[in-house]
């Protein structure tokens, strides 16, 4: 990362990436494919519906997983081995208290929350049953994305993937022995992703416990290290509480969505699917401008971090593009995939219509976000989304949507907010880029003076 061609190594990186994400939101589908196509739609929509609040947890575990991934990062730019032993070993014990405590309180507020976003009489009860089960699972998938996030700090996006192949090839197959062979219904859809999400979190940890150096993982030193705990926090508590807050302004959409009936959760819910599939082709470089820049601040490098930019940005828009072009233009296949009810195709295809097509707008503030986290500013991006997209957002279903009631409208809100917080990003990342590199380049000088 630190040396040579930059857009080599960043497909390199991003591709495997892409791949495992990619792969996770196939076993994902089978989940909701399955339980829609042998269990119904109201089981199809209780699976849908939990979407936002198993986002929202996921999502705070993953940005503090991002402070792990940086700090280790600037750490290898620095040439520091010591203080990159002592951040694993710290980033591994608070995966594993942060998967416990959300995991426990999930069970208990599982219902709460669902009655809460307003879930259909017909379909609280299966929901129910399938979050408190995921929660209970939440421990695993926690320490499967500290482990990764460790591997990829250092450049190792192979094995994650590897991991994840595996354990989502035992997940399609519990899925259907589950489900269709005993019908456990979303019971069994959940049981087998809890399933899957241990063995490859195992995997992983088995991977780092063999590891020589100073990726060597052993559960005797497993501490608190005051001041790689805090780097730790200071990046991944404004990544995670922003991507709460985020899944919290979809929970409010989520439940706006639930006022149009079952048929349209599950329309929205089937065509959700595809919109992670590219999410998750953009959050591919997203995590390698993150990545990169970390090590080359680290190393004092801001040309390259100015090169890393560009790059990830332009490769991330044509993977987007790309993706959801083929989505959209077989619109009618890959919904079918779910559903054979034309009422609820029809939901699908109207968000597809309103969502999809525009996604790609969403690198303007994703990429953005991570070199400026990849800097050590963690904050400002967290406050920009907040505002920018989740605040927004919130206030369009209260205030706009209630005057026409109109799914057409509420969707139409996520292009919208897409624009608006990726214009405030990309003016805050050049400031603070340009900042950076009037402060780096007075620190080289005084070097050079002495």
């Amino acid at each position: 990362m630190l040396h040579g061609p930059l857009l080599s190594k960043i497909i390199l990186f991003a591709l495997p990436l892409m791949v495992t994400s990619t792969l996770q939101q196939i076993f994902n589908a089978t989940d909701v494919a399955v339980v829609g196509q042998f269990a119904g739609s109201q089981a199809l929509a209780a699976v849908g519906s939990n979407s936002p609040i198993i986002n929202l947890i996921i999502n705070l575990l993953i940005g503090l997983s991002m402070g792990a991934n940086v700090v280790i990062a600037n750490y290898i730019g620095q040439g520091r081995k010591d203080r990159i032993k002592d951040t694993v070993h710290t980033a591994i014990l608070i995966s594993l208290i942060g998967g416990v405590a959300f995991g426990v309180l999930g069970i208990f507020v599982s219902r709460p929350m669902l009655v809460a976003m307003g879930s259909p009489d017909d379909v609280i009860d299966l929901a129910t049953l399938y979050l408190r089960i995921f929660f209970a699972g939440l421990p695993m998938m926690s320490l499967y994305n500290f482990c990764s996030s460790i591997m990829r700090s250092k450049g190792d996006t192979m094995r994650p993937l590897i991991a994840l192949a595996i354990s989502g090839v035992i997940n399609v197959g519990l899925n259907l022995l589950l489900v269709a062979v005993f019908h456990m219904s979303v019971a069994g859809v959940a049981i087998a992703t809890v399933t899957a999400n241990t063995i490859s979190a195992i995997m992983l940890v088995v991977m780092l416990v063999k590891e020589e150096g100073e990726f060597h993982l052993d559960f005797r030193k497993l501490r608190l290290h005051r001041d790689h705990f805090k780097r730790i926090l200071q990046i991944g508590v404004p990544s995670g509480v922003q991507g709460m807050v985020f899944s919290l302004s979809n929970v409010f959409i989520q439940s706006a969505v639930n006022s149009f009936g079952s048929a349209a959760i599950a329309g929205s819910s089937a065509a959700l699917t595809f919109e992670y599939f590219a999410y998750f082709a953009l959050n591919a470089f997203v995590q390698t401008a993150m990545t990169f820049t970390s090590q080359n601040y680290g190393a004092l490098e801001m040309k390259r971090c100015r090169d890393v930019y560009l790059r990830c940005m332009i490769c991330g828009v044509i993977a987007v593009v790309i993706c959801n072009s083929a989505f959209f233009f077989g619109r009618v296949f890959f919904i079918g995939l779910f559903t054979d009810s034309a009422e609820v195709a029809e939901w699908g295809y109207t968000r597809m219509a309103c969502v999809l097509i525009f996604q790609w707008i969403a690198l303007s503030y994703e990429v953005s976000a991570a070199a400026m986290r990849g800097m050590g500013h963690s904050t400002l991006p967290a406050l920009i989304t907040v505002i920018g997209t989740c605040l927004l957002r919130i206030a369009w279903v209260f205030t706009v949507f209630p005057k026409s009631h109109s799914f057409e409208l509420l969707m139409h809100i996520y292009p919208i907010t897409w624009t608006v917080t990726g214009i405030a990003m990309l003016i805050a990342y050049f400031v603070i880029r340009h900042k950076e590199e009037e402060r780096i380049a007075l620190y080289s000088l005084m070097r050079a003076d002495l």
